[in-house]
Order: C-alpha cells, then structure tokens, then sequence
C-alpha cells in the first residue's frame, strides 16, 4: 500500500527524474521486477528505470535522502536475485545499453544493461574478445563487479583483470571515474565488491585479438563418470593456456544422464584440435560436439539449460585438487538429483587468472585450480525444499575436498556472514569494510552480499 509518505517521495522522484518511474498498477512493473532466477518474488514501492547516468543519480539521492531501502538490478541474472528487494526503491538499469568500441585501442566501453550476448558481438564485429561469462543472457555489471569467471580466463585472466576503469555514481550521489590513476583504492574494490560500493554507469574493458575458438561438448553416459573423472584430470596437467574446460555432470533433454567436458581453445584450431585430441578419442563419447566456431557461438553453448524463470539454488566452493572421493561424491550426488535440470560443474582455472598477483584487487581467487557449483533447478514452488535440500546436503559432504573460499557470484541470499568473508579473505574483507566507511558510511547499498562499513 502506498502511504502518504511513500506518496510524497515518489512525487519528488517524479520531479526530478528523466526516465521512467513504474509503480504496481503500471502494466510493465511486474515485468520489470521478474528475474532470471524465478524463486525471487519480491515487490519493490517503485521501479526507477534509468536511461542515463543522471537519472540514476537522482534515483541514488532520493534514496539516501529519504532512507529508501535500495536495489539496483542490471542484467538480473544473479542467483542470490539481490537486484529486486522488498518494499523500497529498485534501480533499474536494463535498458541503458549503449557500447562503443575503440579497435585501434583494443578497448570497449559499455552501459550497465549491457548482457554478454550483446558486447560480445559487437567487440566481434572487429575480431576482438575479452572474457566474459559462460551463459550469453549474463549482464556485464554484475559479472564484472563479482569478478567474472569465464571460457577466456586461462589466456586472458578475469573480467575484472580487464577492467579499466568505470564511471559510477557514489552513496553521495556523485558521479566519479575509478581507475589505476584515479581513485584507485575504490578501483582496487570495485574488482570484486562492486556492489557494495556505488552504481557503475559505464565499464570500460580491455580487448584482445580473437579470430574465433574451438570449442564443444563432449558427451558420455553417466555409468561412465568416474572414469572421465580421472582421465580428465590426467589430461589437464600440461595442457595450454588458450584451453579452459569444465566437468559437468548433467541429463540430456531426454532426461538421459549423462557427463560432460565443455571444452574452449582460443588460439588456432589446428593446435586446439593436436590439444584435445586424447579427450576427444576418450570413450569414445556418444556425442563430440566440438567443432570451429565464433567466440560469440560458444558463449550461447549451454544457454538452454539455464533459461529465465526457472527456480534456481547454487552452492559453490573452490577446489584445489580433482581428488578421486571428490569425483565418487559429486557422481553419487547426480544420480539422486530430484530435478532432472540440476547440474554439477567444475570450472578449470590456470593460466592468466595465476598470473594476476592476488593483492591486485579485492578478487581473491588465483591460488585454485576449480570452482565448483552445485546447482540446483526445477520447476514448481512445491519443489522448493526438496532440491534445496539436495543441493546443501551434496554441498556439505564435499567439504573435505574443497576449500573454504567461496565465488562472490555463486552465494545464495542466504550465506551466513562468514562465507562473505570467505569470498575475500580475512585481511581483503577488513581492507573493504574500512573502505567501505570511506565511500558508503551509512551502508545504503547493502542489498548484496553486504560488507558493512567497519565502524557500524
């Protein structure tokens, strides 16, 4: 219900505010508010969607002139759905999507609305790259303010290790540049915790000269999961930079289980194809769907099995080693999923993600060599416990082969304090609380896996 109150401040948004402000009687706010992971439903007092950097600068004044629970949502595809919050102001960035590229630079600026699909291909209009996710429906700004994983990170390093600088818009309400140069210990911070401390209105990114990859799936039946377990951690010692793959354990559209490795070479297709020529005669697969393709093509690869709308549930850890209980856990874990949509995977991480020294930034993650994401997807609310279930119950009895770092991109909404400051590091997450204090002292953005400011 909207009270007097909330009447008035929404006038004074009104007045002040260029683009377009959706109440709940507006036809297009129960769109608006719906995101990737369906499990989230929550309604926001007004929906302030931003067209540009000065729209959402009246949005962040309001707010914190007010004392308006905020969100801000970009893409919307984070499974913890901390873009959408209840009862107060969501700032809604999805349609500001401008991208310039500069080739001659090698360089690419882009809006917070961008999705990965779209600065992808325009980067590939010039036969350029760099890393992003590995679903295309992504958005850029929360992918990159996490730090951002992704097929190119082994020859390029992270999102965030191609960061430049970005133009945001402070608790203050001021629109400042953070980069090496300026204000770098926010840079430092925004490579990372972004979310915690301002409102990117515009990325600027490094590119690389990327001509296209070889990349694919690799199918085997389930029965046959152990065994490419361990050949496929045999097969990774030695392998390239240009080569990042991930296990995955998964059923076909059928509902067959099965495992799988995803593979990505970005680097000539002669040489990717001498690579993986062991992993592809492995077997043999049922299916070997690695082929030559655009970079932009192998981002879409598994875009079917994580659509829009349905009810998602992750768990996630980083691991050191492929030990072989690890592979026994995760395999029995598959076997008993309650939803045939849930997956297992293991993301390889070497190369340039190694090389980036780990003080750089406040993404801690360059001593692992996988990630490891438990997710959970299934259709009906009525399912809701039991595939939470599943997923916490497989999480937990891996937690004597995993480490006890966690990817800030892959938490829940409902990690416990700790396991945010597992995502840093005991002396990264005191550096950010005390920045924090700095930039945001009165936590107004602190609908995210929130670092409070060190004196609150």
């Amino acid at each position: 219900m909207v009270n007097s109150k909330t009447s008035d401040w929404i006038s004074r948004l009104q007045q002040g505010f260029g683009g377009v402000l959706l109440l709940p009687h507006h036809e297009e706010y129960h769109g608006a508010r719906r995101i990737w992971n369906g499990m989230i439903d929550r309604t926001p007092v007004a929906i302030a969607r931003c067209g540009c950097t000065a729209d959402v600068v009246a949005a962040v004044k309001l707010a914190r002139t007010e004392g308006l629970h905020l969100s801000v949502r970009g893409g919307g595809h984070s499974v913890a759905g901390l873009s959408v919050c209840q009862d107060g102001l969501m700032i809604d960035l999805s349609t500001m999507k401008g991208i310039e590229v500069d080739p001659e630079a090698l360089e690419l600026s882009a809006e917070p609305g961008v999705l990965w699909a779209e600065l992808d291909a325009a980067a590939e209009l010039h036969g350029l790259a760099t890393t992003g996710g590995q679903i295309s429906h992504t958005g850029i700004a929360g992918l990159t303010l996490g730090g951002g994983m992704g097929y190119l990170m082994g020859k390029f390093g992270t999102v965030c290790d191609n960061l430049l600088s970005v133009e945001m818009v402070t608790a203050e309400g001021e629109i400042v540049t953070a980069s090496e140069r300026e204000r770098p210990d926010l840079f430092w911070a925004m490579r990372g915790a972004g979310a915690n401390f301002g409102i990117v209105t515009r990325f600027h990114y490094r590119l690389h000269p990327l001509e296209g990859v070889l990349a694919g799936l690799l199918l085997h039946p389930r029965s046959r999961a152990e065994e490419l377990f361990r050949f496929y951690r045999d097969f990774l010692v030695g392998t390239p930079d240009e080569l990042t793959t991930t296990f995955l354990l998964l059923n076909g559209p059928d509902g067959s289980p099965l495992v799988a490795v995803i593979a990505v070479y970005a680097g000539p297709p002669e040489e990717g194809e001498r690579v993986l020529k062991p992993l592809r005669e492995f077997g043999p697969p049922i299916a070997d769907l690695i082929q030559p393709m655009s970079y932009t093509a192998s981002q879409k690869m598994v875009d079917a099995a994580a659509p829009a709308g349905k009810r998602y549930y992750w768990k996630s850890n980083f691991v050191d080693s492929l030990d072989d209980g690890l592979g026994r856990i995760l395999v029995a874990g598959a076997n008993v999923k309650p939803s045939r949509l849930s997956m297992i995977l293991l993301f390889e991480m070497k190369g340039a993600i190694h090389h980036v020294p780990r003080e750089a930034m406040a993404f801690d993650h360059r001593d692992a060599n996988f990630e490891m994401s438990i997710i959970a997807e299934w259709d009906s609310p009525a399912d809701d416990e039991a595939n939470m279930q599943w997923a916490r119950t497989l999480w937990e009895s891996t937690q004597a082969f995993v480490s006890n770092a966690v990817y800030a991109n892959h938490m829940t909404a409902d990690e416990p304090e700790e396991r945010v400051r597992a995502a840093y590091g005991t002396a990264k997450y005191a550096r950010l609380s005390a920045l924090k204090a700095k930039y945001d002292p009165t936590n107004l953005f602190c609908h995210n896996h929130n670092i409070p400011p060190a004196h609150a």
